[in-house]
């Protein structure tokens, strides 16, 4: 699973998810991509089983891009402890995910498949997601201008 080789700090605090993406809103290296609607944040082995799906419905065919990274350390305390004594252990990573960003790209294979890969790969994360095609969003960047 995807997680950072080494951080400055070890343990971090919640942050907010206000406001939309100011990046990585396009698609910059696929045909079609997956485009969160809503804030969330997205666990490491969601990324992960997200992947797994995309790739096996196309049979290891096309290119898969992941956009997103999970570089937030997220603690839990131990079930059943009294308050206090400190923060908690590192239980696992998140990306952070704003509306408007494009979390995965796909390229090399018909629209069909990439559009039934990426809507496989939407069942697995936790939030409100659709999928764009590279003329979507750069026909929306224009007709705003």
């Amino acid at each position: 699973m995807l997680m950072p080789k080494r951080v400055k700090r070890r343990k971090q605090f919640r942050g907010s998810m206000a406001g939309k993406a100011l990046r990585g809103n396009t698609i910059s290296n696929g045909e079609y991509g997956l485009v969160a609607t809503e804030p969330c944040w997205i666990k490491s082995n969601q990324i992960e089983a997200a992947r797994v799906a995309m790739t096996r419905y196309i049979k290891r065919g096309g290119q898969v891009w992941i956009k997103i990274f999970p570089d937030k350390p997220v603690t839990a305390k131990p079930a059943e402890t009294r308050m206090g004594s400190g923060k908690g252990a590192l239980e696992y990573w998140v990306a952070v995910v704003k509306p408007g960003r494009v979390m995965f790209e796909i390229a090399g294979v018909p629209e069909d498949l990439a559009r039934e890969a990426l809507r496989l790969a939407m069942h697995k994360l936790p939030c409100k997601c659709k999928i764009v095609s590279r003329a979507d969003l750069e026909g929306g960047d224009n007709s705003e201008n």
